[in-house]
């Protein structure tokens, strides 16, 4: 890769150098050799959009702002000569993320004008870091589905390694940029599918963290109780340079405080290469087995011959008692008390206060009309509402799942267990629903709490990628970085898409 070196006045506006696949640490490096800047660097992420996504359709919103922001950060390094954690990281937010001066849409009309007075608790917490919020991306209307991004504020996003086929949902437009090397780093939400999906479908790193360690306080809820925001990033070491930032107790997410002194105050010290040699991962066939499709098959029984040559011992086949019934009825309809909640906290509009009003809005999208339709019909749990939807420390059903997921776990002292993110290769775009098969991220983790990260597989014909994904106890964040650091670095899977 090629940086200007800053001696030179001002870079010219048609004089670019190379951001494809550029860390954290690159970046960094670069900075401290006086080699690139923020503003540099910010100018040439904004002007590889404005050129590539009119056909990937991954970015709503570009912050105006970016590039005096970048100055000002240049300007304190010169004066300082210190760094902060993410000092001029260029970071791409999803669209329903609350962020001061910029659109936050959630990819609805009835929310195409409100723009925030105050950034998330998390977004705080990474502009302190020193990130430049960049862009704001696409996503999939109100977060509604997995299979795919359409939202009546943007369109459809697509997937950067073919754009015949999606980049998932709901955070397809954080993963379609973040594989383009549209900015550095990446912000998703997770409610079953959404960060771990969309990073599975464009080969990026997708971080589910356990419930309660991340805030989700200023964020457009879609299940509250299911709900999670984390990284989506091009490696294992830029997105835990992330999660380090973002952490925290937050007084107006009551969840966090079940972190408590359960966080460590340095994530990366668990990036460790020889992770995963004498450790012991899990195979869970009724999972990785169930309608899989052959090729993603066949890459995922490749990833367990690599985890045993890594260092692993690999346990196949681990059966959960009672599996299938725990599962079920697990999922529960709280759209309309949580987006209602937001409405009031947040956007305080008179016209705008109950799922009805954003109904009467409209949608371009007959998906997310279908969805709002269905949502306002129905509350609390979707098989029996006899039993309460309550959260992942106190639900009933969502307690003896974890806890017969963990006691094996503990039984046959496992690190992690492991299945495909998807058993299918990612859907046609025009063929979204009938070809939406192999969603392994719903079933587990949103449910029981637990965290479970996303890596790079390989990649299916048609050059679609595949994701392999490590599910941990709870907090056990520090177990699944350097399980899946120690994968990554070990097989190189990741290649970036080639864009025209």
């Amino acid at each position: 890769m090629t940086f200007i070196n800053c001696s030179e006045k001002k870079v010219t506006e048609n004089k670019e150098f190379d951001v494809t696949e550029l860390t954290i640490s690159d970046i960094h490096k670069a900075y401290q050799n006086n080699t690139l800047n923020s503003e540099q660097l910010v100018e040439a992420y904004l002007n590889r959009i404005e050129k590539l996504d009119t056909t990937l359709n991954a970015i709503t919103t570009i912050n105006k702002n970016a590039i005096e922001i970048a100055k000002a950060l240049d300007d304190e390094y010169e004066k300082t000569g210190i760094l902060r954690p993410l000092h001029g990281i260029p970071l791409i937010v999803k669209d329903n993320i609350n962020t001061k001066g910029l659109p936050t849409t959630a990819g609805s009309l009835a929310l195409q004008n409100y723009i925030p007075e105050e950034d998330a608790f998390i977004i705080e917490k990474l502009v302190n870091a020193g990130a430049i919020i960049i862009a704001k991306s696409n996503m999939a209307e109100w977060a509604f589905s997995p299979m795919h991004s359409e939202s009546s504020t943007a369109g459809t996003s697509r997937n950067p390694y073919n754009t015949d086929y999606v980049p998932a949902g709901s955070s397809g437009g954080t993963g379609a940029s973040i594989a383009a090397n549209f900015g550095t780093i990446g912000l998703g939400t997770d409610t079953g599918n959404s960060i771990r999906g969309p990073s599975s479908h464009n080969a990026l790193v997708g971080f589910r963290t356990t419930l309660g360690l991340v805030s989700r306080s200023a964020i457009v809820p879609l299940y509250l109780r299911n709900d999670v925001v984390g990284p989506m990033c091009r490696s294992v070491e830029d997105a835990t340079k992330v999660l380090e930032v973002i952490t925290g107790i937050d007084p107006k997410d009551p969840l966090t405080k079940y972190s408590e002194g359960k966080t460590p105050s340095n994530y990366t010290q668990f990036l460790k290469k020889n992770a995963l040699t004498g450790c012991r991962i899990g195979v869970l066939r009724e999972l990785s087995d169930y309608n899989a499709d052959p090729e993603i098959n066949a890459l995922f029984n490749g990833a367990l011959k690599q985890l045993d040559s890594l260092g692993a011992t690999v346990i196949d086949t681990v059966i959960v008692p009672d599996f299938k019934n725990l599962r079920s009825n697990q999922w529960c309809a709280t759209f309309r008390e949580d987006v209602e909640t937001f409405l009031k906290d947040y956007v305080k509009n008179d016209s705008l206060t109950t799922i009805e009003d954003i109904i009467k809005a409209g949608s371009t999208s007959d998906f997310a009309r279908e969805r709002l339709i269905r949502n306002a019909a129905h509350s609390g749990r979707w098989e029996d509402s006899d039993i309460p939807c309550l959260d992942a420390y106190t639900d009933i059903r969502r307690i003896a799942f974890r806890e017969a997921i963990e006691d094996v776990m503990d039984s046959l002292k496992l690190d992690a267990i492991v299945y495909p993110t998807w058993n299918n290769p990612p859907a046609r775009i025009n063929h979204f629903q009938e070809e939406y098969k192999g969603d392994n991220s719903q079933i587990i983790s949103p449910h029981t709490g637990q965290p479970a990260f996303t890596v790079p597989m390989g990649f299916s014909s048609k050059n679609l990628p595949a994701g392999l994904q490590f599910l941990g106890r709870m907090y056990d964040e520090p177990v699944l970085i350097g399980l899946t650091y120690s994968y990554e670095q070990g097989t190189k899977q990741r290649k970036a898409p080639v864009l025209k």
